[in-house]
């Protein structure tokens, strides 16, 4: 096990050549076998031919598997208000619903108290001063803290969050990353479709945590309602520089340059979240969305941003063309 731990680390901060390489990324597959195990039943259910240990993207699925989530189809409202469940939800919780269709988000008030976050956030602060966390290469986000911090798990595995983002999606949701901010990212406009990936598409959904107060200036969240109906992005979309052997070293500056030609061509306008402590903005997994500059020096913007894949389907990353390592509790 200790190879295993040690390459996971050194390749959390590592920005040198061999990210782009795909063999090192195969090395990491073989090191964790056991969280890529399911993925044989899933390769043969969707005609897979391949080892579960190769790298993995779009172009190895010939057409689009035509299997989508439930509230991605036509009739989606309708299905939404006559579903027996339906009803079991608040009246505001069923009115985000409804926006999750149209817009491609939802908006959860208050969800999680002010103690709870404030417990949550002064774990963070002791794991990071003692080193038990760290932030990765990006030198902004720390990847998955849950595994060291009780109040980070309790906050990813919540059962009522679980249970509305399962229904959410038709299909139970399997918990499968976080990423604590202490200051906002900055980061351009994107979609997680392409940072992580399912097969059919879509089997995707984020919930992302205000861990405080956040105003303008502070680097909040913006968001395109209504851009999860533009069609799925992938690497065979842009110019990409992958190789049968390597990753494209500017890929990720492409896409978004990509992403960034979509939202002018389509007149996309962004919306502000300035949320409260507690707050939780749920999206799809083609909600095009982003981080605004910080404008304020020494401005944090406390957060974290959980992910969950769906049961039953091929989770990968198409940026990276890799299957997801993941673990079922």
């Amino acid at each position: 096990m200790k190879p295993m731990a040690s390459l996971n680390q050194i390749f959390k901060n590592y920005t040198g050549v061999l990210r782009q390489f795909k063999a090192v990324y195969v090395l990491n597959n073989l090191l964790n076998r056991h969280k890529l195990a399911h993925n044989r039943e899933l390769y043969a259910k969707y005609g897979l031919k391949k080892s579960i240990y190769a790298p993995l993207g779009k172009a190895d699925f010939a057409k689009p598997h035509p299997d989508v989530p439930w509230l991605d189809r036509p009739d989606a409202i309708r299905a939404l208000e006559q579903h027996p469940r339906f009803k079991e939800w608040s009246a505001p919780i069923q009115e985000e619903l409804k926006r999750f269709v149209r817009d491609g988000y939802m908006i959860l008030k208050n969800f999680f108290s002010i103690e709870n976050v404030d417990r949550l956030n002064e774990e963070i602060d002791q794991l990071l001063q003692d080193r038990s966390i760290d932030f990765n290469y990006t030198g902004r986000k720390v990847m998955e803290s849950f595994r060291v911090s009780p109040m980070a798990d309790a906050f990813f595995r919540n059962r009522q969050l679980n249970k509305l983002l399962s229904f959410t999606m038709g299909a139970p949701v399997i918990p499968f990353q976080t990423i604590n901010f202490i200051r906002g990212s900055e980061q351009r406009a994107h979609s997680d479709s392409i940072h992580m990936t399912t097969e059919p598409q879509g089997y995707l959904i984020a919930a992302w945590i205000a861990l405080e107060d956040i105003g303008p200036d502070q680097g909040p969240l913006e968001f395109y309602p209504g851009s999860h109906r533009l069609p799925f992005v992938s690497t065979q979309q842009y110019a990409s520089g992958n190789t049968n052997w390597t990753i494209g070293s500017e890929s990720n500056k492409r896409y978004e340059d990509k992403i960034a030609q979509i939202v002018a061509e389509n007149d996309l306008q962004p919306k502000t979240f300035l949320a409260q402590k507690g707050d939780i903005l749920i999206w799809h997994a083609n909600l095009i969305h982003g981080g605004q500059a910080i404008t304020r020096e020494g401005a944090t913007r406390k957060s974290m941003v959980a992910h969950y894949f769906c049961e039953g389907v091929i989770c990968y990353h198409e940026m990276s063309q890799r299957p997801a390592l993941i673990e079922k509790r």
